[in-house]
Parts: structure tokens; sequence; C-alpha cells
């Protein structure tokens, strides 16, 4: 908790992840890197999907960011209405675009991995559907951070819309299990043990913590990007408001 309340200080955050960010995305790198190779050239192909299969391994941990950047933008909008920290909403914002673009790759990937298993690129059923919720959800946050000039305003009004659509993070976990989906079950994340082999297992495990730094190189650099874009516009309002306090005081000057 010591360390959340010194993070609260953007000063000290923009110190510390300056630090952290080089060697973060090294790491992202590398083990992106690994991830690749056991993914494309040690990981057998499917007897049944053959190498169509390796799709999973760039669909899955897409699916999975985009849940997680929800959950983090849902926390983040929690400790910006209960806690007011001054850097949950900018944290919120900067999940907001990462999350967009990991939910549009596990779509685009599981239409392309669809195809050949399933003779379509899309079907109408609730886990597609509610993952593509989950998207317009994300631009339509985006969305409303840029229509409103007040970064405070904006922030109480995204926050209670994040915590109101965050229903449908369950929804999209326990929908296979809730309706008669095309989509097949969950595989890894299961109370009685994963069901994939340990041969396809372990790359794709590699790759989900690949694409989990990925994401937060990628968050930081864009919650630093917003704390500085916000620090200009609070210096650009101060600026033009000293030549009307210096006009008026001429005035009454003169006056």
């Amino acid at each position: 908790m010591a360390i959340i309340n010194q993070l609260a200080n953007p000063t000290r955050f923009l110190a510390l992840s300056g630090r952290i960010l080089p060697w973060l995305a090294i790491l992202s790198g590398l083990v992106l890197l690994a991830g690749l190779y056991l993914s494309f050239f040690v990981a057998p192909a499917d007897y049944q999907q053959g190498d169509s299969v390796r799709i999973m391994f760039i669909h899955v941990p897409s699916a999975w960011l985009a849940m997680f950047c929800y959950s983090l933008m849902a926390l983040s909008s929690i400790g910006s209405l209960v806690w007011r920290h001054p850097l949950a909403d900018v944290a919120a914002r900067a999940a907001a675009p990462l999350g967009a673009a990991f939910t549009f790759l596990a779509l685009f990937t599981g239409s392309v991995w669809g195809k050949p298993m399933w003779g379509t690129w899309w079907v109408w059923d609730a886990r597609l559907t509610s993952v593509l919720v989950l998207f317009i959800m994300y631009l339509g946050l985006i969305a409303l951070w840029r229509a409103y000039d007040d970064p405070s305003r904006a922030a109480r009004v995204a926050a209670v819309l994040t915590l109101v659509g965050f229903i449908n993070i369950p929804i999209i976990k326990f929908s296979v299990d809730w309706w008669n989906t095309l989509h097949q079950p969950a595989s890894v994340m299961r109370l009685d043990g994963p069901t994939i082999h340990a041969s396809m297992l372990w790359p794709l495990l590699v790759m989900a913590v690949a694409f989990t730094l990925i994401f937060l190189t990628l968050h930081l650099a864009a919650m630093r990007a917003e704390v500085f874009r916000r620090r200009v516009r609070t210096a650009q309002l101060m600026a033009a408001r000293q030549p009307s306090a210096g006009i008026a005081t001429a005035a009454v000057a003169h006056g």
C-alpha cells in the first residue's frame, strides 16, 4: 500500500517508470521471441486442425488480455471514484486503446481460425457476440474521454460507465458454459486442470506472458504520455489566464 501511495505522485511515477520501461521492453521482446519460436517451431500440429491450430497462440493470449485490460480499467475506475487516486484515470484512459487493440486482434484471429473449423467467418453465438460488445465498449469509452475538455469530468463519467460495463466480463468468461455455442469451452483455466497437452500448453503460457509484458510496456508508455499531455494542458491554461490577469490589473491601475 505504501508503494501505491508513493506512485500517487505523478513525478515519482514518471521517475520510476522511466527507469523500468527500457528493461521491461527488452524483457518483452525476448519472451515474445521465445514464445514465437516455441509456438511455430516446437509445438506440434494438431491431428485434426493441422497447422491452423497455431493461430491459438495469438488468439488466446489476445482474448485474455482483452478481458484483463477491461478488468484493470474497472479497478482504476474504483480508484478514481472512491480514493480519488490521481493516476487512476490516467491508467484507465491509457489502457482503453490497448484493450481495443487486443480485442480486435482476438476477433480477427478468431474469424481466421473459425473459417476452416466452422466453415464461416462469423457466427452470432454468445462468446463472439459478447466479445464484439466488449470491443464496442472500448471504442465508446475512448470516444467519451475525447469528447470532454475537462479531464476530471470525463474521468467521473467514464469510471461509472466502465463499472457498469464490467458485467460483460463474466458473461464472456462463462458464456460457453451458460449457453450452447460453437466456441469450445475453456481448456486451460479449469478447476480440474488444463485439458490441452503440455506440448501446446507451455508455448501458449509463454505467449500469454509475452503479451502481458507487451501490454505492461505499452501501458506504462501510454500513461507517461498522458501525464505529460495533462501537464502541457495545465501549463497552457495557466499561460492563457496570466495575460487576462495582467490586463485586469492594468485596467484597475489606470482607473
